[in-house]
């Protein structure tokens, strides 16, 4: 997020676009703080091992993941074509 936030500001795009990066990168930071807090509540609850402690711990990795995913998806979709065209002129 402290490098991507400075380039949403530094990349040619629209306002939308702008707001679609930054939003992306602010679901990741949400979906985690999210996950953490499952995490931290479970293991308050109990430390020993079970099946259901499991299975939420392992949603909400899985929603991180799709948070990822989203972002990354959405960040090669708006900012790569930009980035493969800088790339083209450092090189030719």
């Amino acid at each position: 997020m402290a490098i991507l936030t400075p380039c949403a500001f530094v990349l040619p795009v629209s306002t939308v676009e702008r707001i679609m990066l930054l939003g992306t990168l602010l679901v990741v930071l949400m979906v985690e703080l999210l996950n953490s807090s499952v995490e931290a509540a479970i293991d308050r609850i109990s430390l020993e091992r079970h099946s259901l402690s499991k299975r939420a711990k392992d949603f909400g990795s899985a929603a991180v993941m799709l948070a990822l995913i989203l972002c990354g998806g959405t960040w090669m979709a708006i900012a790569g074509p930009h980035v493969l065209h800088w790339l083209r002129q450092l090189g030719g």
